[in-house]
């Protein structure tokens, strides 16, 4: 998996349709809002609210697109390699946490009840 086509894009189409990349703060709070974007979506489709009937749902697909723009954006930048901090980040969490959860009463019971609904559902 390489993120470097994706921040070659991303810098390519910033430079020849957008003219250039906003400052890093304003950019910090266009991804704040994008993540806002994202959390309406989504206390509307997985949570408890409801969508308002006059205006059009939006679609979680397009707001993660959104967040993941702009945070390429900011790691271009900021000349962040996304390809080096993941590997670093996946590699100390594979370390790290290998064992972690594995106790955790709230995942496995959270389990437990999926594995039910699945065998449930098998008899139907």
């Amino acid at each position: 998996m390489s993120f470097s086509p994706i921040q070659k894009e991303v810098d390519d189409r910033i430079k020849t349709i957008w003219v250039t990349y906003f400052d890093e703060l304003t950019n910090l709070g266009q991804l704040m809002e994008e993540v806002g974007e994202m959390s309406r979506v989504m206390i509307r489709d997985y949570g408890e609210q409801s969508w308002k009937q006059w205006k059009e749902r939006e679609q979680l697909g397009d707001e993660i697109a959104d967040v993941l723009f702009v945070l390429t954006c900011i790691a271009n930048q900021t000349w962040v390699d996304l390809n080096q901090v993941w590997e670093k980040w996946m590699k100390k969490r594979s370390t790290r946490d290998k064992e972690r959860h594995k106790g955790n009463e709230k995942l496995t019971s959270k389990i437990e009840a999926l594995t039910s609904i699945e065998k449930e559902e098998e008899k139907v």
